[in-house]
């Protein structure tokens, strides 16, 4: 199929693209890397009147650190974030899950605010940006807001920016502590599917080997990627022990309501996100450990 009628222009600016923003409000979509936005034009899911290119925008490209966090530009590449040794070292997990994202060629040009501003409950990124509590700052001719991820995805496609904004950056806290470990896993139909279920696990442990801090969530099975704060917290204290492990993956599984489709059942999918919940909980420990890779 072939997208609907639209009409194109090429920002030079932030600036001129949110005043692009302003005049078409929800009429207009902007575009960088393409990966969402175009296959839906195609197929007619969507239909911009008018799309806004802001893909040479250099101000939206950049990584860049402070004391607690790593900051990315809105239309930086997923395969520059995916291959910076300085960003890897400070959120390891963000790395672990930008290897799932589709395939290389789709890391290429997919951009690290796109695929959170496009919102897919199947996608790796607003995962990791849920358990990592990462914020989202929105820019409009207004001026800037920050938006965390628990506030920002409000459905299927859908977040809290308004139809002037647009994603100007995402900041990533940074973990202290020399114990740290970290896993993304994942299970789709074929390599570079979309995920029925995935999982995204962050540890910290204490010089005897006893969990301080951990974030774990789960996606691809419900309307929102979701983490469990409250679970976590009782992961505080453990060492990370089969039971205690098992425990805080059912819990967490039973929470979300998984949908169906033909793939895959609800029921399926919820055993399938207690399995990888303990899957990446358990991987987690162990990298803190020194075990594995």
């Amino acid at each position: 199929m072939k997208a609907a009628p639209f009409s194109y222009v090429r920002a030079a600016s932030v600036a001129e693209a949110c005043d692009w923003l302003r005049r078409e409000g929800e009429d207009a979509r902007l575009i960088a890397g393409g990966q969402s936005l175009v296959p839906m034009m195609a197929m007619r899911l969507t239909r911009p009147k008018r799309v806004i290119d802001i893909n040479e925008i250099e101000a939206l490209k950049f990584i860049e650190f402070t004391g607690e966090h790593a900051r990315i530009g809105a239309c930086t590449r997923q395969c520059v974030a995916e291959r910076d040794v300085a960003l890897a070292g400070r959120v390891p997990l963000l790395r672990r899950a930008l290897a799932w994202v589709g395939h290389q060629q789709t890391r290429n040009r997919g951009t690290v605010g796109g695929s959170l501003a496009h919102a897919d409950p199947s996608a790796e990124l607003p995962l990791v940006a849920q358990v990592l509590g990462a914020t989202m700052v929105a820019r409009s001719s207004a001026g800037a807001r920050s938006l965390a991820a628990a506030d920002f995805f409000t459905g299927p496609l859908a977040t809290a920016l308004r139809a002037e904004e647009c994603v100007e950056e995402t900041r990533w806290p940074v973990w202290s502590g020399a114990r740290i470990g970290c896993s993304f896993t994942e299970v789709s139909r074929r390599h570079g599917d979309f995920a029925m279920v995935a999982a995204a696990a962050q540890v910290a442990l204490d010089a005897d080997g006893r969990c301080v801090r951990a974030s774990f969530g789960l996606g691809g099975g419900g309307s929102v990627p979701g983490a469990f704060p409250e679970i976590a917290v009782r992961l505080r204290g453990t060492r990370l022990e089969e039971d205690a492990i098992g425990d805080a993956a059912h819990a967490a599984a039973s929470e979300v309501d998984f949908s169906r489709d033909v793939h895959a059942s609800a029921a399926y999918r919820r055993h399938l996100g207690a399995v990888l919940a303990a899957r990446a909980l358990r991987a987690a420990r162990d990298r803190a450990k020194g075990v594995g890779d």
